[in-house]
């Protein structure tokens, strides 16, 4: 500037100028509060609170009193194994269902203690495992579960180790642990049969008698079946009709005749003895062929997986569960007449496996007419609680008196992890159980029911 000239004021920047200013700025701080430092902070406090966001949730119980009652069993002592007349011979299934679903593995479970029960061998019975991990807990959904439970949690009979009632010279069923005290001496090498010949295309009795000959033919005390090569029992004959030709005989067996829910699970049922409304507070603990929650309809609706599941069902001509097929039950499922009709057949699958809450009043509805004893509603759901409430209205429109599903029922911690097992105890006892065709929670029910003797037309389903 030269002397004397009139100074001017400086040029005023830009809007433009000032927001990339501006945004350069905010990248830098924003650079700068990201530093190798914060970003490693950030990274090892991540895990630690999603660790303190499933503690938060509770830890699971040990059953450490369940394990106890267990070892604890007549012949799990040294009398059994010292004393007059012959040593039992022990049947194991190492390849058993882990990490899966409570009824697939019960149902395994209950087939392979009659395969042990029809050989005259004592079934090896192991604890419901969730995971394998060297801790006693899995995380699932962001929160803790138990990764075994012992099997005397959820059932008893004798699969778990029960006595027998007209059975009184067939060996009872020890726990594994018992079994590699036994098993596990150098002296001792467990004789093991593979599976790898097994007829496992053929009918249920065709696949029991093959392995009761092999089973018969070996003098070793500790027996394992190798099932590497395929399981002993697959879904596929759990899932279709090959295994009603082993109904009659199961169902006469201890194991079925003898079944009965451990005693945690029906001390959670007595407990929600207001909710269920029994007409007597006895009924709560009788078992028999005659419903004790008269009046009530029990109805399996499972969503969640599910929504995904039922549409595949159609995709594969799915059929309903094997014991679901049993002559003599009411409702049939056929198909075939939408075989040509792709959306058609979908909706005809969705309706028995996904059924809208309109559907499922109108069934309810039906099978009322049919029982018009009916008046109360139990739904076994895995569900969420808001998600049963439109129902619950249409249900209450419709005429019922009462709606209760699974998440109002009260339960204490260990009876918490087994609530599936009492929501099945409550359905075996209702006046009606309406069942999902393709569950095997359905399926298990309906065979405990026709079991026990309970009327056949009682058995229903979506």
């Amino acid at each position: 500037m030269l002397p004397g000239e009139p100074q001017l004021p400086s040029p005023r920047p830009s809007s433009a100028y000032i927001y990339r200013r501006r945004h350069v700025c905010s990248w830098r701080s924003l650079i700068h509060a990201f530093t190798l430092r914060r970003i490693l902070f950030s990274l090892l406090c991540a895990p630690i609170l999603a660790l303190l966001a499933i503690l938060c949730q509770g830890v699971p119980p040990s059953y450490n009193d369940i394990r106890i009652f267990e070892r604890r069993l007549p012949q799990h002592s040294v009398a059994a194994l010292t004393g007059a007349g012959r040593q039992p011979r022990y049947l194991r299934f190492p390849g058993h269902l882990w990490g899966h679903g409570l009824n697939n593995v019960m149902q395994e479970a209950l087939l392979m203690s009659y395969l042990a029960y029809v050989s005259n061998l004592s079934f090896v019975f192991e604890d419901y495992t969730w995971s394998h991990t060297p801790l006693p807990w899995a995380i699932y959904d962001f929160a803790l579960r138990p990764a075994k439970i012992p099997l005397n949690a959820i059932i008893s009979g004798p699969t778990a180790g029960g006595p027998m009632t007209n059975a009184s010279q067939a060996p009872l069923a020890v726990s594994a642990d018992f079994y590699e005290h036994v098993c596990s001496s150098p002296d001792v090498v467990p004789y093991v049969i593979s599976s790898a010949d097994a007829p496992n295309d053929a009918d249920g009795a065709v696949i029991i008698e093959w392995w009761m000959e092999q089973l018969t033919s070996v003098q070793e005390p500790c027996i394992e079946i190798d099932s590497s090569a395929h399981d002993l029992f697959d879904r596929f004959l759990f899932g279709g009709p090959r295994i009603l030709s082993l109904w009659e005989s199961l169902a006469a067996s201890p194991i079925l005749s003898d079944f009965t829910w451990s005693p945690l699970v029906q001390a959670a049922v007595a407990r929600n003895f207001a909710l269920l409304q029994p007409r007597a507070a006895k009924d709560i603990y009788t078992a028999g062929s005659e419903p004790t929650l008269h009046g009530l309809v029990a109805i399996h609706l499972r969503r969640g997986d599910y929504k995904r599941h039922c549409p595949n069902l159609a995709k594969w001509g799915a059929e309903y569960m094997g014991f679901n097929q049993h002559p003599a039950l009411i409702d049939r499922f056929d198909p075939a007449p939408y075989a040509d009709d792709a959306r058609s057949k979908e909706a005809y699958y969705l309706e028995h496996c996904l059924p809208t809450t309109e559907q499922l009043v109108a069934r309810l509805h039906e099978i009322r007419l049919e029982h018009p004893e009916l008046r109360r509603v139990y739904v076994l759901s895995n569900d969420w609680a808001w998600a049963l409430e439109g129902l619950k209205e249409a249900l209450e429109e419709d005429g019922w008196e009462d709606f209760v599903s699974s998440v109002d029922i009260q339960l204490d911690a260990e009876q918490y992890y087994v609530s599936m097992a009492v929501d099945m105890a409550i359905a075996e006892k209702a006046e009606v159980f309406v069942g999902n065709g393709f569950s095997s929670l359905s399926s298990n029910v309906v065979m405990l029911r026709m079991a026990k003797g309970m009327d056949v037309r009682s058995n229903r389903f979506l």
